[in-house]
């Protein structure tokens, strides 16, 4: 019995992932290898709607890779790809374009959200289609489930809308993919704010504990985290929140659970505690960062390896393209 498919991508927005990046989902998409026939992309392309540096995209477009592999995506077991190296994403990007709704692509968030900030003369209006290609990327590769987090929703459902809409008008060419809403419990937070998600948008690069940072800037990233009133190093997110950022921390990359650490570090005070999680995820993090460093240095094989994934890509998504062009009445070039 075949594995059923899954798909998810990344974007290629800096040199180093975060920790958020990793416990939030690539930890889980390791997982999915297992059990799922996986698709796993970096998805340049959508990276081009935030405006880049040329060099600088290539750069982080090869370390995004390079820290998949290094956090244990395996191109022998999964499809692993860059975006732009296969030109059915446009393809089919377009049709989606075609039968999506003004209206519709105007209510989504993220559109909303960066318009509203930036004013509409300066969003791009690659921001505005952005979800029809995100549904492309998707449906070229029929995958029945995409792991996302809770925020990419929306997206997913604008997906099997429309999805559902080509195989309603046109012909049933395409899986209508249900969204994989990654676990809950790894949600991380900004370590000097941490009721905000920790992210690459945050203002200060000092609550973003990266990976491929050395041990000493990010031991001293956590040490110099906020905490809250008092000593004790309970979990409660209203009232303690710094400190329960900490606690899950520790939590996902120890594997003990929050009671046994809450019980161990009973009376000891917040400086012994911060230090006990700067050595869990730096001594976690230094192997990761050590391969990915290895993988940069061997372009050559590493760029072998991102061929033999497009090709694989390829053949999946030309396939769903040639099926959907002739379902619209597109001719065959023969």
């Amino acid at each position: 019995m075949s594995k059923a498919r899954a798909l998810s991508g990344i974007q290629p927005t800096s040199g180093s992932f975060h920790l958020g990046n990793y416990l939030g989902a690539v930890r889980q998409w390791v997982e999915l290898q297992s059990t799922h026939d996986t698709y796993y992309c970096v998805v340049d392309l959508h990276a081009l709607t935030g405006g880049v540096e040329p060099a600088k995209l290539r750069e982080a477009t090869l370390a995004s890779a390079a820290q998949l592999i290094a956090l244990g995506i395996d191109p022998d077991k999964s499809t692993l790809f860059i975006q732009s190296h296969v030109p059915a994403h446009n393809q089919l990007g377009w049709i989606m374009e075609c039968i999506t709704g003004f209206g519709e692509a105007g209510r989504m968030t993220q559109f909303k959200d960066k318009s509203s900030k930036n004013g509409s003369d300066r969003t791009v209006v690659g921001l505005f289609t952005y979800p029809m290609l995100q549904a492309a990327d998707i449906l070229l590769y029929q995958p029945q489930y995409v792991p996302v987090g809770e925020d990419q929703r929306q997206h997913i459902e604008l997906t099997r809308d429309l999805a559902q809409r080509f195989n309603t008008t046109y012909k049933e060419i395409f899986t209508i993919p249900e969204g994989y809403i990654l676990k809950a419990g790894a949600k991380i937070y900004d370590l000097q704010d941490p009721t905000a998600k920790m992210s690459k948008s945050s203002s200060s690069t000092s609550g973003i504990i990266e990976l491929l940072d050395t041990s000493e800037a990010n031991t001293k990233k956590i040490k110099s985290a906020t905490t809250d009133a008092g000593r004790e190093v309970t979990y409660d997110e209203v009232k303690k929140p710094g400190i329960s950022n900490l606690l899950t921390i520790h939590s996902a990359f120890s594997g003990r659970t929050i009671a046994e650490l809450e019980a161990e570090y009973e009376g000891k005070g917040y400086g012994d505690f911060k230090g006990a999680v700067a050595e869990v995820v730096t001594s976690h993090l230094d192997p990761i960062r050590k391969r990915t460093q290895e993988l940069l240095q061997d372009k050559g094989e590493l760029t072998r390896l991102l061929k033999v994934g497009a090709e694989k890509a390829t053949i999946a998504a030309d396939a769903t393209v040639r099926r959907a062009y002739d379902a619209m009445g597109l001719i065959p070039r023969g």
